[in-house]
């Protein structure tokens, strides 16, 4: 057998935006033109300054989207002690919720700063996952979503890494390109033409599942949390979602929310 995406999807592709700076406004109209998912990582201690993005704007801007944490005051996670960091990536979690009215669960660490301290802070505050500035320029799923690498910044060989990921060999399981960046990196420059240019021919794909930090988290953890019986061939789904693989005939299967299914 072999997991999948949902829907049997064979890759999945995740962008992530950090600072909320008005650029954003440029950004989303892009990604909502190609059908691309993204995480914006937001700083409400920033919102409602001169170069960022207003409160009042939120919700109606990033619909559809993944809204994240990026700390209060963006202050270097290393930088602080224990009881500050549950201040700078809790007290942001709570206001990003008022504004969003839904849970936030996800991060991205200010200036890519972290350390083990760190991490069991943001998840200490009920935080899933937390993204780093450091590329990987390949397509594996990470192995600890506290120090979740991407693949790349936009600026670094992005359309050669899209054409790698479209013909991304089979032995590599569940797939993932993961794209980071600042809106103000194309802002500054007025030339969003990169971005464009990517999400165009990555756009439309039938095999390519366009998702938020958050859905590929919580979809990665549910595989990860399926149980099994002692001689491998049974498998249960104790998750709250469905998760997707082909048997060994290679017939998709969906395993729903707590169903087990025999793999003889």
């Amino acid at each position: 057998m072999r997991f999948v995406y949902p829907q049997g999807k064979a890759k999945a592709l995740t962008f992530s935006y950090d600072d909320a700076q008005h650029y954003d406004r440029e950004l989303v109209p892009i990604f909502n033109k190609y059908g691309m998912k993204a995480t914006f990582h937001l700083n409400s201690g920033t919102l409602d300054g001169g170069i960022f993005i207003q409160k009042a704007e939120v919700a109606e801007l990033y619909k559809g989207h993944e809204i994240a944490a990026h700390g209060v005051q963006h202050k270097n996670p290393t930088m602080l002690n224990k009881h500050q960091l549950v201040l700078e990536f809790g007290e942001d979690r709570k206001e990003l919720e008022k504004l969003t009215g839904y849970m936030v669960q996800g991060l991205s660490y200010a200036f890519g700063a972290y350390s083990g301290d760190v991490k069991e802070a943001a998840k200490s505050v009920g935080l899933k996952y937390a993204r780093t500035v450091n590329s990987t320029n390949g397509f594996h799923t990470p192995g600890d979503f506290m120090e979740w690498n991407p693949t790349c910044h936009h600026d670094g060989g992005i359309m050669d890494l899209g054409k790698n990921f479209l013909n991304v060999p089979d032995y590599i399981e569940l797939p993932l390109m993961y794209v980071w960046g600042h809106s103000f990196e194309f802002g500054l420059k007025n030339d969003y033409s990169v971005i464009e240019e990517f999400c165009e021919m990555m756009s439309g794909k039938e095999d390519i599942w366009y998702a938020t930090n958050l859905e590929i988290c919580d979809y990665l953890t549910a595989t990860r949390s399926l149980e099994w019986s002692a001689d491998g061939k049974t498998m249960k789904n104790p998750t709250a979602i469905s998760v997707w693989f082909t048997d060994n005939a290679g017939q998709l299967c969906e395993l729903k929310p707590g169903e087990s299914v025999s793999l003889e």
